[in-house]
């Protein structure tokens, strides 16, 4: 039940983005749904005219505006307000959802015991790492080319990596030094080879512009870690077992609700994050396709025929539907297999 609101509470969030600032610019807003598929609560306001739904698939939600996909006399309608206007009502949603991200990260690294550098304090009995030029006090600056702002960068960097050689630049004794093809134990699981990191790392103390900088940074990291995943789908390494839709991602809450709170709140934080990401895509039906379509009509200077992108807008509509209808069976089939 946590879970299950935890995940509304970020599509609400999300709907609520686009809401207020379409009534901020004055835009009819005719439904206000969580979820989707059949109704199975409503509710019309008097005042606005603006239904208020809740409907049967947690899978997502949305916010119908005047002139939204149609044309329409009404001199408020979305398609008759400046372009600027309706280039933020549509960013809204997920803007709304990063910044909640970066909060929830805040919260996280205000609540954590320290915040992780870069530098090697020690090495863990067994470790390999140092047979390849790895040293105590080494500042790890970068890994494979890739920068490495906080230690949660360098960890991810190394569990990632399974067991291919990685090259790191480090900073010893303020000279920087190129280690090539330094190689950490492995593991695997579910037939996937992550790294094992075999050092630990010191500590900062916490101080406000290092709260901001490593909640930056993390939410940042966020955003890698799904993005890798994609890659890693498309390139064979993970497979569709592996990919979980909004009853997977709803699981997955769960688990980390029942092992801490700061778990649960990393979750929320990284999926509230990466939902204000995706939704930006410019993909038919998600909020970036639809800025997409206003991006042209501003070098045009002057829209697509609507009824032209409304039919665009559908089919994402289905091929979204439809890609999450077969994700959510899997994760059915999977939860109860």
């Amino acid at each position: 039940m946590l879970a299950l609101f935890c995940f509304s509470l970020l599509i609400l969030i999300h709907e609520g983005g686009h809401f207020f600032f379409a009534r901020r610019f004055g835009v009819p807003v005719k439904e206000f749904s969580i979820g989707m598929g059949p109704k199975i609560l409503s509710r019309k306001s008097k005042k606005y005219d603006t239904v208020y739904s809740i409907r049967a698939l947690p899978i997502g939600g949305f916010v119908s505006m005047v002139g939204e996909d149609e044309v329409s006399d009404d001199e408020n309608a979305l398609g008759r307000k400046p372009v600027w206007q309706r280039m933020i009502i549509t960013a809204a949603g997920s803007a709304m959802n990063i910044v909640i991200g970066f909060l929830a990260m805040f919260i996280l690294m205000l609540s954590a015991d320290g915040l992780a550098s870069t530098t090697i304090a020690d090495f863990r009995e067994g470790a390999i790492s140092p047979q390849y030029g790895l040293q105590v006090e080494d500042k790890v600056l970068e890994v494979n080319g890739e920068r490495m702002h906080t230690g949660y960068d360098l960890i991810y960097a190394i569990t990632h990596a399974g067991n291919a050689p990685m090259d790191f630049l480090v900073e010893r004794d303020g000279v920087e030094v190129l280690l090539e093809d330094v190689i950490f134990a492995t593991s695997t699981e579910d037939g996937i080879v992550f790294g094992e990191y075999d050092f630990t790392i010191y500590g900062y103390e916490k101080t406000l512009p290092r709260l901001l900088e490593h909640s930056f940074w993390r939410s940042v990291l966020a955003v890698e870690m799904v993005w890798d995943s994609l890659v890693d789908f498309a390139s064979g390494r993970y497979t569709i077992d592996s990919v979980s839709g909004p009853i997977g991602a709803t699981q997955q809450i769960g688990e980390a609700a029942e092992t801490s709170s700061f778990n649960l709140i990393f979750m929320v934080s990284v999926i509230s994050i990466n939902l204000g990401i995706m939704n930006m895509l410019p993909f038919p039906a998600l909020d970036g396709g639809r800025m997409l379509f206003l991006l042209i009509e501003l070098v045009r200077r002057k829209p697509l025929k609507p009824d032209v992108e409304a039919y665009i807008h559908f089919a994402g509509i289905v091929l979204l539907f439809g890609f999450m209808l077969f994700i959510s069976f899997k994760d059915v089939i999977k939860l109860f297999g």
